[in-house]
């Protein structure tokens, strides 16, 4: 005789065994990537989402439905990584609020409650489209309608399901080209079946073993340094080439043209580095790091008045964060001894949370304003619960989050959601150019609201091309592409694929730049020397001798170089 209904201590079982069924194929899950690039995450996205859950549910002892529901619901939210991770944990949000408030389920309940799972899930992608994990979850549920009013056996139910669900996984590559075109079902949507697969053999008795372990140690301790966006501590100041953080704006009293632009930046660049000049009408917001901060403001004088003039010393900023780090661990420590907390930063107007991803790119986002690092990026999302860390450091009335990555945007967006006492902005930053771009532009003396239209706007002329290398053979946009090719992946696709990095960062410039492309920034990785990143902006230079090129250092993993063009 088949079972007919499920109790709390049942529904505990199976959301543990399905989360463990994802996460034996979270590898497996990882390698359906679309693009055969060595970050393919859908899988540890989505593992570390429900295993996040999974520990506050493990927790439980004898729990009610009610229970059950809030720490699946509150642990896969706060635990959430990444879009597919996201949209997982709106599946099991919506679920849970149509299972909490019953004592046992029945088909008809488990019915509804994927329903409700996946109308929460669709209204919480602002552009759904069909042929992902969304897809797959409303087959799911549509199926689960039909079932249910043909048995009340829950077992039945389940088999029907999961035959259904497979059978629309099958069919995603005929509703996305870009999966037909890989010849990859949708990484997503074949995670979600994995949930339920596993679920339903901790239901039969299949799985035994529901324990789940706690985050190891070292792995919460590396999030808890990222997250802290602390500067580096090791670099010498005899590393600082140029010494003075120079920032200010000048009112313009003249026309300030094209030319005069050009000429403005030429000069600032024959007296030091880290570039940034924005204009508009009326005035032109300046940032370079230069020995000779006078310099800038005589070069600033000659186009109009100067107002929020700022200098930092980098040198004397570095020895005093090295000491004020080792101060503040040493307060942290006597704090955590004596259980008394630290007094509060004075609140602000405005704060910045960056995600960034290498140790130049960091020192870049500090540069230009950022209060907050969360450390992450295409090799490791942070998670909703990470950005609702970052939102607390930041004692601010409004605060602008740039994820700087596709897969980042939606885990920002849920922090926004859950946070009740700040104004939080997401600014939709894809890329770290992007988001370096969005953060330069942004305005002290505009609205929120206001900064969120002008930073998004001008970003949006920003182009980007990332190279990196293929871990498997495939085709992408008419490309063949063989294992440890060397790939240039740009804003809308493949750009370039090549034997070597320099040659393939080449291709790629020759198929991104175009005639209003002006300034274009070759940030190189940690695989990269300098000397190597000097020799590509020297071709591209010879190749385009009508633009501009600046080297900065970014550190990034996996991609040798991020391409930048304004």
């Amino acid at each position: 005789m088949g079972i007919s209904t499920i109790d709390a201590g049942m529904v505990k079982n199976a959301f543990l065994a399905g989360a463990k069924g994802l996460e034996a194929k979270k590898d497996w899950i990882n390698e359906l990537n679309v693009f055969p690039v060595p970050d393919g995450d859908t899988g540890t996205n989505m593992t570390l989402t429900i295993m996040a859950a999974a520990r506050e549910v493990a927790a439980l002892e004898n729990p009610t439905m009610d229970q059950l529901a809030k720490a699946i619901s509150s642990g896969s939210l706060r635990g959430a990584r990444g879009n597919s991770g996201v949209i997982l944990s709106q599946l099991l949000r919506g679920f849970t609020k149509e299972i909490k408030s019953v004592d046992v389920i029945d088909t008809t309940i488990l019915a509804n409650a994927m329903v409700r799972g996946t109308e929460t899930a669709y209204k919480a992608v602002m552009k759904p489209k069909e042929g992902t994990i969304l897809t797959v979850a409303r087959g799911l549920s549509d199926k689960a309608i039909e079932t249910a009013t043909q048995t009340n056996d829950i077992e039945e139910f389940a088999k029907a399901l999961i035959e259904h669900g497979d059978y629309v996984l099958n069919q995603t590559p005929e509703m996305l080209p870009v999966l037909k075109q890989a010849g990859v079902v949708d990484s997503g949507g074949q995670g979600l079946m994995q949930v339920i697969k596993g679920a339903f053999e901790g239901l039969t008795g299949k799985t035994v073993d529901f324990a789940v372990e706690d985050r190891p140690k070292q792995t919460a301790d590396k999030a808890e340094g990222a997250a802290a966006g602390s500067a580096r501590t090791d670099i010498d100041t005899a590393d600082i080439k140029f010494g003075y953080c120079t920032e200010f704006i000048i009112n313009l009293e003249k026309e300030f043209t094209e030319t005069d632009e050009r000429e403005m930046k030429s000069y600032l660049e024959s007296i030091g580095d880290s570039l940034v000049v924005v204009s508009d009408d009326e005035i032109v917001k300046i940032h370079v790091h230069t020995n000779h901060p006078g310099l800038a403001f005589e070069k600033g004088l000659t186009y109009g008045s100067l107002s929020r003039m700022k200098v930092d010393n980098m040198r004397e900023e570095h020895q005093e964060r090295v000491i004020q780090d080792s101060e503040r661990l040493a307060k942290e420590q006597a704090a955590q001894a004596s259980g008394v907390k630290e007094p509060a930063a004075e609140r602000k107007e405005y704060g910045f949370i960056a995600v960034s991803s290498g140790e130049g790119l960091s020192e870049i986002f500090k540069g230009i304003g950022a209060d907050h690092l969360i450390e992450g990026g295409q090799t490791m999302n942070p998670s909703t619960e990470d950005m609702l860390n970052a939102i607390d450091k930041v004692n601010a009335d409004n605060i602008f989050i740039l994820p700087n990555n596709k897969n980042i945007i939606m885990a920002a967006q849920q922090a926004r959601d859950l946070t009740e006492d700040k104004n939080i902005i997401v600014i939709p930053s894809k890329t770290v150019p992007q988001g370096i771009t969005a953060l330069v532009n942004f305005m002290p003396d505009l609205s929120p609201e206001e900064n969120l239209e002008n930073m998004t706007e001008e970003m949006a002329r920003v182009k980007t091309a990332q190279i990196t290398y293929a871990v498997r053979t495939t085709n992408i946009d008419g490309m063949d592409i063989e294992e440890g090719d060397i790939m240039a992946i740009g804003d809308g696709g493949m750009l370039a694929v090549g034997k070597a990095v320099t040659s393939t960062a080449v291709d790629a410039l020759k198929a991104m730049l175009d005639e209003e492309s002006e300034l274009v920034t070759i940030y190189y990785g940690s695989d990269v020397q300098e000397e190597e990143a000097a020799v590509l902006k020297e071709k591209a230079e010879e190749l385009f001798p009508d633009k501009e090129f600046e080297l900065q250092y970014g550190g990034q993993p996996i991609y040798y170089y991020m391409i930048s063009a304004e």
